[in-house]
């Protein structure tokens, strides 16, 4: 659905997080547009975030944040007056190359990088397939030769017809249904 390469500079010790927005603490949920749509008590989970550190990292270095149980909150975060993270709000305890995966309704937030070095982590989000994509898919990475399905599917290889239903026969979710099914000892409980 969405790829995004971010990179959190780091700031002298005391430093405010760096938000675009003055008013807005920069603690938030993802798809907040389903949010808006179906109300916050529709809302299930819709699409899984994969963030992959790719620079070295302290517990200083501005790691993405998270409420631990705010999936199941219906309420918004609060953050206390003079606070910048809500109560209850953890720095996930994730180093180099390791890679955190979460829900588009938990609130999370890029924490404050004061390691003295940026911080580098590639968002991947995935989600249903009838979901439209957030980013349009790269043509050049879907047009190389030597990637495999699998690897077209998950770089957002189109399976739509012209009318923008989803196409079920051909490519579409086979390839990793069929890696799947190669895995578990009974694939007549997958879905189809």
């Amino acid at each position: 659905m969405s790829s995004n390469l971010i990179h959190i500079p780091s700031m002298p010790s005391g430093a405010p997080r760096t938000i675009r927005v003055p008013e807005r603490h920069g603690w938030h949920r993802d798809m907040s547009t389903a949010t808006r749509d179906l109300g916050v008590d529709s809302v299930r989970r819709m699409s899984i975030k994969a963030a992959y550190y790719l620079s070295e990292l302290s517990p200083d270095a501005g790691v993405t944040m998270v409420v631990p149980g705010s999936h199941t909150d219906t309420g918004p975060v609060t953050v206390p007056a003079g606070a910048i993270d809500p109560p209850g709000a953890i720095t996930p305890d994730v180093g180099s190359c390791d890679d955190m995966l979460f829900e588009n309704r938990l609130w999370h937030a890029g924490g404050r990088n004061t390691s003295g070095h940026p911080r580098l982590a590639v968002m991947m989000q995935y989600g249903y397939r009838w979901l439209a994509a957030i980013d349009d898919p790269a043509p050049e990475l879907l047009q190389r030769e030597g990637i495999s399905d699998i690897e077209r599917q998950l770089l957002g290889q189109p399976d739509r017809h012209l009318d923008g239903s989803i196409a079920h026969e051909g490519a579409g979710a086979a390839p990793l249904r069929t890696w799947w099914e190669h895995l578990t000892p009974h694939p007549a409980r997958l879905p189809k």
